[in-house]
């Protein structure tokens, strides 16, 4: 079976790494012959410093679906058209927005430097801070503040654009069209029905809506219609994710799964 994690506020909290405990069931996951898979709103630069380094080289999505990494290199991205990347900036000077914007590896980075997102931004330094020009593509957009925030991802939908609200955070999440965790999961040849979701937010929905059995952490209203099991965010919380894993791993599960 295939088992596929986003990280923030699933098996990763408040940007500290995945801890041992769950790491470990994971490598026990896969000696058992099930692929894990990552898949997060953070590009493939900032997955890296939070996953062990055992599985830096296994199937790797970021950036909400708009980059995906296999051994160690990417291998599908998918960029904002000039077009598109026009009309946003328009937006970002009308709204005076504060952002952190996306390329590949590099980025460009507007907003507070004391922001929460500034603290998981590159710890590891294994890209360049740059302006927005400097870019070679775009492939995600994160409006950190905007004299709208409503009203900015309305427009970017207008645009037909992919558009989270982390509503938590108030930030707008925002992907080129089409894109998001369930469509590069298809891209690296899973289909529906074939692997399990844990996920904790919006831009978890349609990788949940396609999975064979979905673990929601936490509470998330819209999430909570396609999850069929949650987990509550607490003390134990992680030691109830690792034996949920377990449970999900027993031959009999399997075979009420199948």
């Amino acid at each position: 079976m295939n088992f596929i994690f986003d990280l923030d506020g699933t098996i990763c909290i408040k940007g500290r790494p995945v801890t041992n405990n769950i790491i470990d069931t994971l490598k026990e996951l896969e000696l058992n012959g099930h692929q894990v898979i990552f898949a997060s709103a953070r590009p493939i630069r900032d997955l890296l410093p939070v996953i062990d380094e055992h599985f830096h080289s296994t199937t790797l999505i970021g950036g909400n679906g708009s980059l995906i990494s296999s051994n160690g290199k990417v291998i599908f991205s998918r960029a904002f058209s000039f077009v598109q990347l026009a009309a946003m900036e328009k937006l970002i000077d009308a709204y005076k927005a504060t952002y952190l914007i996306d390329g590949e590896w590099n980025y460009a980075y507007t907003g507070d430097p004391e922001h929460p997102i500034k603290s998981n931004l590159d710890p590891n330094n294994l890209a360049e801070e740059v302006p927005l020009m400097d870019l070679d593509q775009v492939v995600k957009i994160l409006i950190l503040s905007s004299a709208d925030q409503e009203k900015m991802a309305a427009e970017a939908e207008k645009l037909g654009l992919r558009v989270h609200r982390h509503h938590g955070e108030d930030i707008v999440d925002i992907s080129p069209p089409g894109i998001d965790k369930w469509s590069a999961i298809q891209e690296f040849g899973i289909k529906e029905n074939e692997y399990i979701a844990f996920g904790n937010d919006s831009n978890d929905i349609e990788m949940f809506r396609h999975a064979k059995y979905a673990v929601m952490i936490g509470e998330h209203e819209e999430l909570a219609r396609y999850a069929d099991r949650a987990v509550p965010l607490d003390e134990i919380c992680e030691q109830t994710i690792v034996d949920c894993l377990k449970e999900l791993t027993d031959e009999r599960t399997i075979m009420e799964l199948a």
